[in-house]
């Protein structure tokens, strides 16, 4: 069987999200998939990002280093990981407006039947997150993609809070974030890739 091919997707302002993408690629990678990081594209404005020290380090330090995902990277893919910060209990509009743009693909049934799965992460531990990965989902459901949500499926799912739908992080007042939502995330792509696996054959 060829490698399996996973496609994990981004948005992330000031790097929670970006840390969060990173650990479930290695892992993906470890487990033995073919794997592209890709980051949506940003939106806002460069004067607001500039008015906040930490999004302009992110920015500057990601633009360049990761690619931008294209459509190509939907279609070329067999299975998704997504990360994105929740605004207001919603995904960000970054995010948003990515998925937004998949409507040809949609139309010619190439996203659906692929496994997938989501992470998120707010301000504080009860900022939205898990109203964030259920509205992403409902966008998956129209997809016809198959939602592998992490459950409590294992012992790293309750150390990173417990959120059974996926890896979800408070954002780090130091900048880091903590070993049990990397282990959490790692967990979760490993399954992904397991299920997804199972889907191909």
């Amino acid at each position: 069987m060829a490698d399996l091919k996973v496609a994990v997707i981004y948005y992330s302002a000031m790097g929670t999200n970006y840390g969060l993408a990173q650990a479930a690629s290695d892992a993906a990678h470890e487990a033995g998939a073919e794997v592209r990081l890709r980051r949506v594209r940003e939106l806002a404005p460069a004067e607001a990002i500039a008015a906040n020290a930490a999004w302009q380090a992110h920015h500057e330090a990601t633009r360049d280093a990761v690619p931008q995902a294209t459509l190509d990277d939907l279609d070329w893919a067999d299975a998704y990981i997504f990360s994105m910060p929740t605004r207001f209990g919603n995904m960000a509009a970054q995010m948003k407006q990515f998925l937004d743009t998949a409507g040809p693909l949609w139309g010619q049934g190439k996203l659906a039947n692929k496994a997938v799965t989501a992470m998120t992460s707010a301000q504080n531990a009860h900022g939205g997150q898990e109203s964030t990965l259920l509205s992403f989902y409902v966008t998956m459901y129209h997809w016809g993609a198959i939602v592998v949500a992490p459950g409590y499926t294992d012992p790293t799912v309750f150390a990173a809070g417990g959120n059974p739908y996926g890896t979800s992080a408070s954002q780090p007042a130091d900048g880091q974030l903590g070993q049990a939502e990397l282990a959490a995330a790692r967990y979760q792509a490993k399954r992904l890739v397991d299920i997804a696996r199972k889907l191909v054959q």
